[in-house]
């Protein structure tokens, strides 16, 4: 695919996103995917393949959150197979706190399948928020 052809599935993506509904993004979610929390805090990792990064981060993340969690763009950027995302995720604390977190959000496609991703956020809001990411065992 193009970037130009890119950057538009990632608007579709995200236009899902910002109303609450992953489907797309789960249907373009490759099962080898991997997903980098970037930065020196308890969230930081890789999750390697599909299965992890729906259980273990998203999974993680709905376990601390209520309600409707959405993710809305503001700004798209493409570059031969990477679409940059610069986004607001806008979701509420299982205590009841907001939590309105701003994200850059790196996606390496291949033939229509996200194969890669990186977010980079303000890692000092999420761990006073949503808390520490738990330990692995």
């Amino acid at each position: 695919m193009t970037p130009t052809e890119n950057k538009a599935l990632m608007r579709r993506i995200f236009a899902g996103l910002a109303e609450g509904d992953g489907t797309l993004f789960v249907q373009h979610l490759a099962e080898d995917a991997t997903m980098t929390v970037t930065g020196r805090y308890s969230w930081s990792r890789t999750f390697h393949g599909k299965a992890s990064i729906l259980r273990d981060l998203y999974g993680h993340v709905r376990s601390v959150t209520s309600g409707t969690n959405r993710t809305v763009p503001s700004r798209f950027l493409a570059d031969e197979d990477w679409v940059v995302v610069e986004a607001e995720g806008r979701m509420t604390a299982a205590d009841g706190m907001p939590y309105e977190n701003n994200y850059c959000l790196m996606y390496r496609l291949r033939d229509g399948m996200i194969v890669e991703a990186r977010e980079y956020q303000d890692s000092a809001l999420c761990e006073r928020v949503l808390g520490p990411f738990p330990h692995k065992d």
